[in-house]
């Protein structure tokens, strides 16, 4: 059974780990320097303890204490509860969800450890938007996509935004950062891969043109919202590749690019 320690001051030493979430600079180096992350809802929450990650503590409001799910009730760890305002003092925004909990880190794979056995893969360049960075993991979930890839300058896939996004689905996709970049790339091609560039370049191949078989190797190179894939990696991929757009728009959100790339060459027969 919980029993929950009150909190009723913002600077409670307790609760520390949770201080300032809305700077995410500070967040980025700080929680990665520790050793933690923060995880928000009782979805996400129940989702990053089954996969193994250790808790650290629940920091709760009263109602969320009172129906949590049995997977986050069952955590090990000390759980404190707090008022809204307190809540909001404490991390600098409105906890709607009302349940937050720190958790500590795993090591990280290696590239190489990931694409072993992978057949689809997402690479991402400087991708520094958490809200897309989880979009595009949640696709790469629900499409059949079997690892992510992040250039070393590409924002952390732990950091809350980033798995509340993704729905917890930074946890059920194998991910690692690919150190050597842009020839990182050539590990992936190493690895069997063939390696398509994502731009709305009209010169590139139509998505729909491309034909991949059922059981080749594919990784699909995704850049960051606005300026998109560098061309120094593009010239480093096997094939441009474009998704046809209409009404003058001339690309889309990295997300929603994601989405269709991965819906279109995730499937396997």
């Amino acid at each position: 059974m919980l029993v929950p320690g009150q909190v009723d001051a913002p600077d409670d030493p307790r609760v520390a780990d949770y201080v300032g979430l809305t700077d995410g600079a500070r967040r980025m180096k700080h929680e990665s320097g520790a050793g933690f992350f923060i995880a928000e809802g009782e979805k996400v929450i129940a989702r990053t303890a089954a996969a193994g990650y250790p808790p650290r503590s629940l920091l709760l409001s009263p109602a969320r204490l009172a129906d949590l799910m049995p997977a986050v009730e069952a955590l090990d760890c000390p759980v404190y509860v707090a008022s809204y305002d307190v809540l909001q003092a404490v991390t600098g925004f409105h906890v709607h969800r009302g349940a937050l909990a720190s958790f500590g880190r795993l090591p990280l794979r290696s590239a190489a450890e990931v694409l072993t056995g992978a057949t689809r893969v997402v690479v991402m360049e400087q991708v520094t938007n958490h809200t897309n960075l989880g979009a595009v993991f949640r696709c790469a979930a629900g499409l059949g996509m079997d690892a992510v890839l992040l250039s070393p300058n590409s924002c952390d896939p732990l950091y809350r935004r980033t798995v509340r996004v993704s729905m917890g689905q930074v946890f059920s996709v194998p991910y690692a950062y690919l150190e050597d970049w842009p020839g990182g790339i050539e590990q992936v091609r190493a690895a069997g891969f063939r390696v398509l560039a994502l731009t709305p370049d009209a010169a590139a191949t139509d998505l729909s043109d491309v034909v991949v078989g059922p059981d080749e190797k594919v990784a699909l190179l995704f850049g960051a919202e606005g300026p998109g894939l560098t061309e120094e990696v593009m010239a480093a991929s096997d094939e441009r590749v474009r998704i046809p757009m209409a009404a003058g728009v001339d690309s889309l959100n990295v997300g929603a690019a994601a989405a269709v790339a991965c819906w279109v060459l995730g499937r396997r027969s």
